[in-house]
C-alpha cells in the first residue's frame, strides 16, 4: 500500500515558529515534525511515500531527498496554487494506482495504522476516515457512525451547539483509487467539506475507524507546547534515538553537561549542547543541538531550538526560543512567550507572558516588552462569543486589544473600505470607541462616527449609508463591569460565524498591511444620525392612528440618551409620559433594571397607565407592562410579537429560536400565519427575520426582534389600529410553561456528554437543530451546550410548571451522571 503526507501547510497559526519554515519542517523533539510521521509509516511497513507541497516546498524536498537515508522511498508533487485537501491529492493522481493512506505531516499519533488498513479492508468501502475522541471538538470535523462504522453524520468546525460528538475527524484516510475520479483537476477540493459529501449523496458507504492511542493536530502554540510535555510525560508511544544516561534523561550525541549543573527529568538535551556548571535545566524542557546554557541560567518546561545562547542567571519559563536565538544575562522570558529566528534580547529584559517576537529583532537593555512585536498572537478559547465580544472592561478587553482588533478588521475589508462606529453613553464604551477609530483609520478606513448611539440605530446607519461594516461598543447586560463589541455585517447584521473566524484569524497573525502615513483614513462625524433614523421610524407609522385616543405610557429607568428620544417620539404619537428613574451612580445594566421590575409593575398600576415600558440600554430588550401590572418580557414578549405578526398580514410569517414555546405554533395556527424555527445564534435568527417572506405585512418581524425602539411604536400602532388593549391582547395568548436552567459541565467533557445524550436517546424523537431536542408527551426538552461558558442550558416545556421542570431536572441528573462516569473512567 502507498501513502500520502500531506505537507503543505502553511501553518499561520504556528507563527512566529513557521515565518522561514512550512509547518511540517517544525522541530518536534529537535527533528522536524514530518520525520517522525515518515517513522510512523516506515514502523508499519508504508514506505512508498508521495508527498503534497505547497508553501516554501524545497525545505522539505532538500531535508528528506529521496528517502533513503530515512528508509523510504519518496517523491513530490508541488502545487502552484493551494488546491486543499482532496486536490492536493489529486494532483498526485498519477503515483496512487492501488489503495492508499493519507495523513498529515504536522501531526503527532502512535495510531495503529494496520488495524486501520485491516478494518478498511474488512468493510470493503471506497473510503475510511480514522476517527478519535477529543475533549473540545470545535476545530474539527465532528463524525457520528452507527454500530456497523458507516458513517451516518459528519459536520466541520461546528459551534458548541451542533457538537453531538466528541468522536473528531483525524485527517487520516485509507482510500480506493476510484474516489479520485470525483476530485476535480487543478481546482480547490477538501475532503471533508466536498469530497466525503459527494460520496455519500452518490449512495458510497463511509466508514469511520475509531483509532486507540494518542494523536494530536498541532494546530497552535499551545497544542505545540503540549505535544512535547506529552511526550515526555510518555502519553504517546515514542522513540527517542538520543541516550538516557538516567531516568527520564536523554542526551544526544556530542552533547556536554558540566559538573554542577543540575538537570530533572524528563529532559531531552539535544547534540552538541552544552549545559555549563551551575546552570539549571528543570523538568519538561527540551535543548537544542549546540545550543549552550550559561552559569546559573534557569530553564523550566522551556523549548529551546538550535544554535542557541542562554545567558547568566536568565530565566526561561514555559517559553519557545526558536533558532540561534540569543538571551543575554538578567533576561527572563515567562509561560507562552515566543521568539523567532535570529533574535537577540540583550541584558535584564523582560519578556511578559504571551508575548511573541517574530524573526530577527533585537530587543534592548532592559526592556520590557508586553506586547507582541510586530506580529504575534493572543492565547484565548475564542475572541467572538454567543453575540459579539464581551469581557471584563481594561483586563480582558483593553483598548490595545481593541485597536489591533480594529486594524485586523479594516485589513480584511481593504484600504478606502467604509465603516460606521459607535457605542452607548457609558464612558468605558467611549474609551473603546476611541481604541477602534485609530485601529481603522490606521489601515486605511474611512470611518464614520456616530457618535453616542443604540445597536439598532448603528445597524439601520450601515446599512443606508451603503458602507462595508460596523462596530458598535455597549455596556454588556449582564454586569456593569463588562463590555460587549458587536461587528455588523453591510447589511446590519451580525457577522458570519466564517467571518468572525477571519477577524480572528487577523489578529492572532497580526499580518496587518501598514500603509503610508499619507493614506490612513479619515473621521467623518455623524452625530446626528439619530434624528435621519427618527425620521424614517416616522414615515413607517400610519401617524393619523395615533390621534383617535391619548394613551399613557410609563417610561421607567431610560438613560439620559433614551430619555431625550423616547419622550419626545412618544409624545409625537399622542402619548402621555409619566417617567421614573432610579437613583444616578452606576450604569444600568439589564440585570439591574430586571430587578427593578415589581416597582415598575406597581407604578403602572398606581399611575393609571395604559403601558409601562422598560428599554435596556442600547434599545435590543423591549419590556412591556399592562394595566395589571403583568411582565411581558422574553417567551412572552416573543408570543405577543407573533401574534402581532399573525394579526397584521394574511399568511404572516415569522422566525423563532428554537428554544421559544410551542404556544407560537399554536398562534399561527390560529391566524393562519407560519413560523420557521432557527439555531439561537442571533445571526442564525437575523438571517432568517430578513429574508423576503417576512416582508409581506405592517409589521416587520426583525423589527420586533432587534429593535425596541421601533418596537414599541408598532406595538402602540397596533393597539391604536385594532382598538384593542394590552391586557386583551395577552389574555388571547394561551398559557404556557416553560422551564430554565443551567447545569455545570467542564469544556473538556462537552463534546463527550452531547454523543452519550444522542446515543441515550436514539430512539426517541430528537431534533438536532441546535443542540439535542427531545420530545417528551406533550412536551420537549432542549439540551444546549454554551459556547461562551462551561456550562450547558436546558429548556424544558410541559403542560405545568411542575411538568417543565421535571423535564430540565431529569437532563440535568442525566448530565451530572454522565459526567460521574467519565471521571470514574478517566480515574
Amino acid at each position: 500500500m502507498k501513502a500520502i503526507i500531506m505537507a503543505g501547510g502553511e501553518g499561520s497559526r504556528l507563527r512566529p515558529l513557521t515565518c522561514d519554515r512550512p509547518k511540517p519542517m517544525v522541530p518536534l523533539m529537535n527533528r522536524p515534525m514530518m520525520e517522525h510521521i515518515i517513522a510512523l509509516l516506515k514502523r508499519f511497513e508504508l514506505i512508498n511515500i508521495g508527498v503534497t507541497l505547497q508553501y516554501l516546498p524545497e525545505q522539505i524536498e532538500n531535508y528528506f531527498g529521496d528517502g533513503r537515508e530515512f528508509g523510504v522511498k519518496m517523491q513530490y508533487f508541488t502545487e502552484t496554487s493551494p488546491l486543499g485537501t482532496a486536490g492536493s491529492v489529486k494532483n498526485a493522481g498519477a503515483f496512487l494506482d492501488e489503495t492508499f493512506l493519507v495523513l498529515s505531516g504536522d501531526a503527532l499519533t502512535d495510531f495503529n495504522l494496520q488495524s486501520a488498513i485491516d478494518f478498511h479492508r474488512q468493510k470493503g468501502g471506497v473510503a475510511t476516515l480514522v476517527l478519535t475522541s477529543v475533549e473540545n471538538p470545535l476545530e474539527y470535523g465532528v463524525v457520528i457512525n452507527d454500530q456497523s462504522g458507516r458513517i451516518t453524520q459528519f459536520l466541520e468546525k461546528p459551534s458548541w451547539g451542533e457538537v453531538f460528538s466528541d468522536t473528531v475527524n483525524t485527517g487520516i484516510y485509507i482510500l480506493e483509487p476510484e474516489v479520485l475520479q470525483y476530485i476535480p483537476e487543478a481546482a480547490r477540493f477538501d475532503f471533508s467539506q466536498d469530497l466525503f459529501p459527494l460520496l455519500m449523496a452518490k449512495g458510497y458507504p463511509l466508514y469511520g475507524y475509531v483509532a486507540a492511542g494518542y494523536w494530536c493536530d498541532i494546530g497552535n502554540l499551545q497544542q505545540y507546547h503540549q505535544a512535547h510535555l506529552d511526550i515526555l510525560q510518555g502519553n504517546v508511544q515514542f522513540k527517542l534515538v538520543e541516550r538516557e544516561i538516567a531516568p527520564g534523561v536523554f542526551v544526544g550525541e556530542g552533547a556536554v553537561i558540566e559538573q554542577g549543573a543540575e538537570i530533572s527529568a524528563p529532559v531531552l538535551i539535544g547534540s552538541g549542547a552544552r549545559i555549563s556548571s551551575g546552570a539549571r535545566v528543570g523538568e519538561y524542557s527540551v535543548i537544542g543541538a549546540n545550543t549552550q546554557v550559561a552559569p546559573f541560567a534557569s530553564i523550566k518546561r522551556g523549548l529551546a531550538w538550535r544554535n542557541g545562547y542562554v545567558g547568566n542567571h536568565v530565566e526561561i519559563r514555559g517559553a519557545i526560543l526558536c533558532n540561534r536565538v540569543q538571551v543575554m544575562r538578567g533576561s527572563s522570558l515567562f509561560e507562552g512567550a515566543v521568539v523567532g529566528d535570529d533574535t537577540v534580547i540583550e541584558e535584564n529584559c523582560i519578556v511578559k507572558p504571551n508575548v511573541k517576537i517574530w524573526p530577527h529583532k533585537r530587543l534592548e537593555s532592559g526592556s520590557i516588552v508586553s506586547e507582541s512585536l510586530i506580529w504575534g498572537t493572543k492565547p484565548a478559547r475564542s475572541l467572538f462569543g454567543f453575540n459579539g465580544i464581551s469581557g471584563i472592561v481594561n483586563l480582558e478587553v483593553t483598548p490595545e486589544l481593541v485597536a489591533k482588533l480594529s486594524v485586523a478588521y479594516g485589513s480584511l475589508l481593504g484600504e478606502g473600505s467604509q465603516v460606521v462606529v459607535s457605542s452607548d453613553d457609558w464612558k468605558a464604551s467611549r474609551m473603546l470607541k476611541d481604541a477602534a477609530m485609530a485601529g481603522l483609520l490606521s489601515a486605511g478606513i474611512r470611518v464614520y462616527d456616530l457618535g453616542i448611539s443604540v445597536t439598532p440605530v448603528t445597524r439601520q446607519a450601515v446599512k443606508q449609508l451603503g458602507v462595508k461594516g460596523g462596530i458598535h461598543f455597549q455596556l454588556a447586560k449582564e454586569t456593569n463591569t463588562n463590555t460587549r463589541i458587536k461587528f455588523f455585517d453591510a447589511e446590519g447584521l451580525n457577522l458570519t460565524k466564517a467571518w468572525e473566524r477571519k477577524i480572528e484569524q487577523a489578529y492572532y497573525r497580526e499580518d496587518f498591511k501598514r500603509i503610508e502615513g499619507v493614506n490612513v483614513g479619515e473621521t467623518v462625524k455623524l452625530t446626528n444620525y439619530t434624528e435621519f433614523y427618527l425620521e424614517a421610524l416616522l414615515r413607517s407609522l400610519d401617524l393619523p392612528l395615533f390621534g383617535a385616543k391619548r394613551k399613557k405610557v410609563l417610561l421607567a429607568y431610560p438613560t439620559p440618551w433614551l430619555y431625550s428620544l423616547l419622550v419626545p417620539l412618544l409624545q409625537q404619537l399622542n402619548c402621555e409620559v409619566v417617567t421614573i428613574s432610579l437613583p444616578a451612580g452606576e450604569p444600568l445594566t439589564l440585570t439591574i433594571l430586571q430587578n427593578n421590575f415589581a416597582q415598575v409593575a406597581a407604578a403602572v398600576q398606581q399611575t393609571d397607565a395604559d403601558l409601562g415600558v422598560v428599554i435596556d440600554a442600547n434599545a435590543e430588550e423591549l419590556v412591556l407592562f399592562d394595566r395589571k401590572g403583568r411582565i411581558i418580557a422574553d417567551e412572552l414578549f416573543l408570543a405577543l410579537s407573533a401574534l402581532i405578526v399573525f394579526r397584521s398580514a394574511k399568511d404572516g410569517t415569522t422566525a423563532v429560536p428554537i428554544t421559544a414555546p410551542a404556544v407560537i405554533e399554536q398562534l399561527a395556527k390560529q391566524h393562519a400565519g407560519r413560523v420557521l424555527r432557527t439555531k439561537t445564534a442571533p445571526r442564525a435568527l437575523m438571517e432568517a427575520l430578513s429574508g423576503q417572506e417576512m416582508r409581506s405585512g405592517k409589521v416587520d418581524p426583525f423589527t420586533l426582534s432587534f429593535d425596541a425602539i421601533a418596537s414599541l411604536t408598532k406595538v402602540l400602532e397596533f393597539l391604536a389600529e385594532h382598538e384593542t388593549e394590552m391586557s386583551e391582547l395577552l389574555d388571547s395568548i394561551p398559557p404556557f410553561f416553560l422551564n430554565k436552567r443551567e447545569v455545570a459541565c467542564s469544556w473538556g467533557a462537552k463534546g463527550a456528554v452531547m454523543r452519550r445524550l444522542i446515543e441515550e436517546t436514539r430512539d426517541s424523537e430528537v431534533e438536532l437543530l441546535d443542540g439535542v431536542k427531545v420530545r417528551h408527551g406533550d412536551g420537549w426538552a432542549l439540551v444546549l451546550p454554551d459556547s461562551e461558558r462551561p456550562i450547558y442550558r436546558l429548556y424544558g416545556e410541559g403542560y405545568s410548571a411542575e411538568a417543565a421542570a421535571e423535564l430540565t431536572d431529569l437532563y440535568a441528573k442525566k448530565i451530572i451522571k454522565i459526567q460521574e462516569e467519565l471521571d470514574n473512567f478517566n480515574a
